[in-house]
């Protein structure tokens, strides 16, 4: 990941990703912890960022050192309206977290049951996740 790519990626400046991304900058290109820059946006709730870069077609379902996804880091966070975009674009939503505790084999709508929030949980029970309860 180039430090240009991660600052317009960073900022949210949407004329800059779209001119990198115009050049060539490879949409999945991973910074040092092995992320992406939909991983960092939904992780930063930059729902504008994330939904940008998931029509420009983006890897939904990347993971990175805990097998996370970006939709498990926007629910992690309580960022509803990346997540939402997530949902909408076709994320897998059955992703299982691994190897650090507390993520170790939970999925997106288990993450969001632990963190407490009804309008996360709502996104999931609205979106046709087939492990969540209706």
């Amino acid at each position: 990941m180039t430090a240009e790519w991660r600052q317009a990626t960073g900022r949210g400046d949407l004329a800059a990703i779209e001119r990198l991304l115009d050049s060539g900058v490879d949409v999945d290109a991973r910074d040092e912890h092995g992320q992406t820059a939909l991983m960092n946006a939904a992780r930063d709730g930059r729902t504008d960022v994330v939904r940008l870069l998931a029509a420009r077609g983006a890897r939904l379902d990347h993971t990175a050192k805990f097998g996370l996804t970006a939709l498990m880091l926007s629910v992690i966070r309580g960022h509803v309206d990346a997540a939402r975009v997530l949902v909408e674009a076709g994320a897998d939503l059955h992703v299982q977290g691994r190897g650090a505790p507390g993520f170790h084999g939970k999925t997106a709508w288990d993450l969001a049951v632990a963190g407490g929030s009804e309008s996360m949980k709502d996104l999931f029970r609205r979106g046709g996740a087939g492990d969540s309860p209706s």
